[in-house]
């Protein structure tokens, strides 16, 4: 074994007291890192808030293209259920001249069906494939009843009817998406456009035991149209900031009801 010169061991001092210095000096240099303070776990509302600008808009987009898809699929079988139904002559003859004690039970339960699919599709509204097998008969449910009123009206007020809520629909629509574009938050509207919505049950509901007339159902047309109207803009607003991406029945079940409800004011306002 070769022996270690008194240089040599000199310089391995040396070079390592250079090194220990090279450190110490890094480190007082070095930035200090604090580590994060734990964050509390985020409330499950909050979650719910979650606004756009905070995710990947190609999602948020994918979300909105699925539920306008969902929509598109329920108004061709609302039309096509309705326009069976005007075509088809025993239908309206059954509801204008049948017997009172068949056709009352029949119309009761076509008006009642829509409010029974609705608990069983809310309460699995996030289990697929349940969620849209019952949407479909609750989608059917709300056919029926389009389909009572439309065929025991006249064909040309139901044509201006449905041109008005369209025209009407694309309007808000299109403002809608541009608002939220700029910003623009339409949760205000919810505690008013719930007020106007009870208002105009308990009106509805007079109007049922005390009929007014032609005067009193244009009154009822007159403000459903801008009740219904503020809650497309609202749900559409929920649709594009507000609602989560397993929350697509919930969105199309809103938009649905806002313009069938719409359709039906315009159908009240239009009838002389």
């Amino acid at each position: 074994m070769s022996k270690v010169q008194p240089i040599d061991l000199e310089a391995g001092v040396a070079t390592a007291a250079a090194a220990e210095k090279a450190a110490k000096k890094a480190g007082d240099e070095a930035p200090v890192v604090v580590a994060p303070a734990a964050e509390k776990p985020p409330e499950k509302a909050a979650a719910k808030k979650k606004v756009a600008e905070e995710e990947d808009p190609r999602l948020r987009w994918a979300f909105v293209r699925k539920v306008y898809c969902i929509l598109a699929i329920q108004f061709a079988a609302t039309a096509a259920i309705a326009a069976a139904a005007c075509l088809v002559h025993s239908v309206p003859r059954f509801f204008e001249h049948g017997r009172p004690a068949v056709v009352w039970p029949v119309y009761l339960s076509i008006l009642i069906s829509p409010l029974v699919a609705m608990w069983p599709m809310l309460k699995y509204r996030e289990r697929h494939p349940v969620n849209l097998v019952l949407l479909g008969v609750f989608t059917l449910c709300c056919s029926l009843s389009i389909a009572v009123a439309a065929s025991t009206t006249v064909g040309i007020v139901v044509l201006q009817a449905a041109i008005l809520t369209a025209a009407a629909v694309v309007g808000l629509t299109l403002f809608t998406f541009r608002a939220a574009k700029k910003g623009y938050d339409f949760t205000f509207m919810f505690p008013f456009l719930f007020t106007s919505l009870v208002t105009l049950l308990v009106y509805i509901t007079i109007q049922v035991f005390f009929p007014l007339g032609h005067v009193g159902m244009t009154i009822y047309g007159f403000l459903a149209t801008l009740v219904f109207s503020g809650y497309i803009i609202f749900d559409t607003h929920m649709l594009l900031k507000r609602h989560t991406y397993n929350e697509y029945i919930v969105a199309a079940i809103s938009l649905y009801l806002d313009v069938i409800n719409l359709f039906m004011a315009q159908l009240a306002f239009s009838v002389q």
